[in-house]
């Protein structure tokens, strides 16, 4: 018997080959197979007589063949064949190309189901290179994602076998499927892929969306009691007000109000576990700067790990400022340190000389220890997995934790992503804030944008292009290396720019981010690798082009490079569509400026995966669950992991064995 971990070239019927191309789908594993989930389903039971049909519609009718099948050689490689059949209501033609094995197969007079789309006109119905089955089947059959070399066929085979071959586990407790009226998980996996009636797709389909959601949630509430437990860390004395008397500004309420929500956690016996959401400039460093000041004038030492090296120099120059005359030493870690200056820099840190450690992936190194972390703060955090974000709480006993955030999250979506997190949001702006322009063109304007631009620069100022694409490609679309020869060339041949995309090297996309922000180039032609991490204050005028290709939040978080200094600063939106949608969809994000009204808006239009996209590395992908359509689910969910970890939060009772292990593995962790 095969487990769901085993290699998927070990199944009978693949073998080495054929695992090469599955794993292109993604499927490395049997349990990956048996995960792999149909995108939709054709259901040959419902049956449609030929003029019930609408044009354009795609559907199952049962026909019988009333003319000879003719074949007709067009030209080299092109062969079609026509014949015609009839039901009840009428005849229709069907038109086949290339298949001669499937029309030799046909006979006049005998009865067939065909599936496809149904096109003509009100008096003639016809349809090109339906699929054809035989009139007795009447199942309801999957449809998958395929590549080159996997046929469904193929597939549909191999996922038998392996639904023979394996035997899965079932990790929600039995008493879960009991409350819940859940089915087992060898009647879900078996109808998910070869459903028997609508009614047992519906039953397992419920019950796959109900596993995906409890793990998930069950996972993100297990990480939040293995980070409770207990701590020695316990913030007694309030030191705000000290630090914020030496600032030359005045912090907004809503800062105010983060700060004391995150120090009343930091004054119990059990960790901070906390969210700060906050928009692009909402003042979220402040409040960070302010619990590590806290942390340090109680005896702690705090800790501040960024994505980039760039985010992580600005955070650094930021706390120096913050922390003038204070007696607190801070220290920089990147990856551009040398061996030797590593080495003392730990020692330092390691002895206590070090009071604030800001740094990159590089405060996760073996050589980089603390005397007494009493506070870890992550920055952009879905930017960095569960298990980097264990791995830095590690370096201390138990510290407090805050993750920063500057992507909007709605309810619904946070549920999920952050489980029974406690969250903070920054709800204001600092004073003297400007609000972006910002406002969406088509192409047909492209020569006044870019005076537009040149206006900004030839007053002093820096701007963005930002392009969807980094090469050439089969679509139309403008590249963002193709735009930089062009501009270079044409219109802006006499300004200093730049080109910035993710496929340069670290050290050459720090070192183009360094010139942008030292003022060295104008203009920077770039992918949406500027999204987060940039701050330059001269910057005051971006334009997005193919702006359709993008989700409401990203240009949210986009434009909000802009608009950081004094000046007054605006976002082109560039959209060569004339959709209605697509227009309608940008100039809501033209009308707000409010991160969580567009997230919200943008979960509705484009739904949870697209929404959450590659940016949530640290969560396993969801492969089956739509939080639009299984909202009601989502809740259920929710409550029942609650209940499993309130009752048992390590997982330590037998019946919750499979749904630990199953966490374990799912977010690495030992």
């Amino acid at each position: 018997m095969l487990s769901d971990i085993t290699n998927i070239r070990y199944l009978k019927g693949v073998g080495e080959k054929r695992a090469q191309l599955l794993s292109k789908l993604g499927v490395n594993t049997v349990g990956a197979l048996l995960s792999f989930y149909p995108r939709d389903y054709k259901d040959l039971s419902k049956i449609k007589l030929i003029y019930d049909t609408y044009l354009d519609e795609t559907v199952c009718v049962k026909a019988k063949i009333v003319t000879p099948v003719t074949e007709h050689y067009i030209r080299k490689n092109m062969t079609i064949y026509k014949f015609a059949v009839a039901d009840e209501s009428g005849a229709m033609s069907v038109t086949l190309f290339n298949t001669k094995y499937t029309a030799k197969k046909l006979h006049e007079g005998s009865e067939y189901l065909f599936y496809g789309k149904m096109s003509g006109g009100i008096f003639k119905r016809e349809m090109s290179a339906p699929e054809i089955y035989e009139s007795g089947n009447n199942s309801i059959m999957a449809v998958y994602p395929l590549t080159q070399g996997i046929s469904s066929k193929y597939l549909s085979g191999i996922i038998k076998t392996a639904l023979m071959s394996c035997k899965a586990v079932d990790i929600i407790p039995e008493k879960i499927r009991a409350e819940y009226n859940l089915c087992d998980i060898d009647f879900a996996l078996e109808n998910i892929h070869f459903p028997k009636s609508p009614e047992a797709l519906e039953k397992a389909k419920r019950r796959l969306v109900f596993e995906e959601l409890f793990l998930l949630q069950s996972g993100m509430m297990y990480l939040k009691n293995k980070q409770r437990g207990k701590t020695a860390v316990v913030i007694k004395n309030d030191y705000t007000n000290e630090l914020l008397k030496n600032l030359p500004f005045t912090p907004t309420a809503s800062q105010l109000k983060c700060i004391g929500e995150a120090l009343a956690d930091m004054g119990r016996s059990a960790p901070m576990s906390r969210l700060l959401q906050g928009d692009v400039g909402s003042g979220k460093t402040l409040v960070a700067a302010a619990l590590m000041y806290n942390s340090v004038k109680n005896g702690y030492q705090a800790a501040l790990m960024a994505p980039t090296v760039i985010l992580a120099e600005q955070h650094y120059e930021s706390f120096l400022k913050f922390f003038k005359n204070t007696g607190i030493n801070c220290a920089l870690v990147t990856s551009s340190l040398t061996a030797a200056k590593r080495k003392k820099l730990a020692e330092s840190i390691k002895n206590g000389e070090i009071d604030v450690v800001i740094g990159t992936h590089s405060v996760l190194n073996e050589q980089i220890q603390f005397d007494n972390l009493g506070l870890v703060v992550t920055d952009e955090q879905h930017r960095f997995g569960v298990a980097q974000r264990d791995a830095l709480t590690k370096k201390g006993n138990s510290p407090h934790t805050l993750v920063m955030s500057a992507t909007p999250i709605p309810r619904t979506l946070a549920m999920v992503i952050y489980g029974e997190l406690d969250v903070s949001v920054i709800t204001e702006y600092p004073k003297g804030r400007k609000a972006i322009e910002c406002y969406a063109v088509g192409k047909e304007l492209h020569e006044r944008v870019y005076n537009y631009i040149k206006k900004h620069i030839d007053e002093g100022r820096q701007g963005y292009i930002v392009c969807p694409l980094v090469e050439e490609g089969e679509t139309a679309r403008i590249s963002a290396e193709e735009y930089y020869k062009q501009l270079s060339q044409n219109e802006f041949k006499n300004y200093k720019l730049g080109l910035l995309h993710g496929k340069m090297s670290s050290a050459a996309k720090e070192k183009v981010m360094r010139s942008f922000s030292m003022g060295e180039i104008d203009l920077l032609i770039s992918t949406t690798v500027i999204e987060v991490g940039v701050d330059v204050p001269n910057a005051a005028i971006m334009v997005i082009e193919d702006a359709e290709c993008f989700g409401l939040s990203q240009l949210h978080q986009l434009r909000g490079r802009v608009g950081r200094g004094e000046h007054k600063s605006t976002c082109i939106l560039i959209s060569g569509t004339g959709d209605a949608a697509t227009n309608s969809r940008l100039k809501a994000i033209c009308k707000s400026n409010d991160g969580f009204k567009i997230a919200e808006e943008d979960l509705k239009l484009r739904g949870p995966g697209d929404f959450m996209g590659k940016r949530q590395h640290g969560l396993p992908q969801m492969k089956i669950a739509d939080l639009n359509s299984d909202y009601e689910i989502l809740s259920y969910t929710s409550h029942a992991a609650r209940q499993t970890l309130t009752a048992d939060s390590n997982l330590r009772n037998p019946e919750n064995a499979l749904l630990r292990d199953k966490i374990l593995n799912m977010f690495s962790l030992t």
